[in-house]
């Protein structure tokens, strides 16, 4: 099965069944994706311990850089929200 994280600027991205709007508007594609992850982090739509897709699969899906994604994956670590481990992946963080 493939998922489909978005077709269009302003795109539905599908993390583990859950639907994230991704604005690819004025703000910057970036600033976008990383809203809107943390977006769902916090509204509890992905919850913790969630794994996220790779970046590249990621960027792949959206159409944009790789970097685009792994960016925004740090810093939304450097934040607390989500988790990375070499190796095993980005994953939302627990937060008390």
């Amino acid at each position: 099965m493939t998922d489909s994280w978005a077709t269009s600027p302003a795109a539905a991205a599908v993390a583990a069944g859950v639907d994230l709007h991704v604005e690819l508007g004025a703000s910057g594609l970036r600033r976008g994706l990383t809203d809107a992850l943390r977006e769902a982090v916090r509204t509890g739509r992905l919850a913790a311990g969630t794994r996220l897709p790779s970046s590249r699969s990621l960027a792949s899906d959206l159409g944009v850089a790789r970097n685009t994604v792994a960016d925004a994956y740090a810093e939304l670590v450097a934040e607390g929200w989500l988790t990375a481990r070499q190796g095993s992946g980005t994953r939302v963080a627990d937060r008390a």
